[in-house]
């Protein structure tokens, strides 16, 4: 298990109630299943819509399970975008 800092953006914040949290994951799937659990299905609503990057690199279409985290890793929660 690796020791990892999930931060939320905008309405990704608003549906956690927090700005960020700590918690140990060994994928993005395992992160994203302990938030939801922690949370509530609402975040889980958004997360589902959500993009996200893992140390600064988009996940993009990639399976979460594939997504493996290291120690101190960050993951920024982003949810879709509205204007232009």
């Amino acid at each position: 298990m690796a020791r990892i800092m999930v931060r939320y953006w905008a309405a990704a914040r608003d549906a956690a109630g927090v700005a960020q949290e700590e918690l140990d994951a060994v994928t993005l799937a395992t992160a994203l299943a302990d938030v939801t659990e922690r949370r509530g299905e609402r975040l889980g609503a958004v997360l589902a819509r959500c993009a996200f990057l893992v140390d600064d690199e988009p996940v993009g279409r990639r399976d979460p399970d594939s997504v493996t985290l290291r120690e101190g890793a960050l993951i920024e929660v982003l949810p879709p975008f509205a204007g232009g």
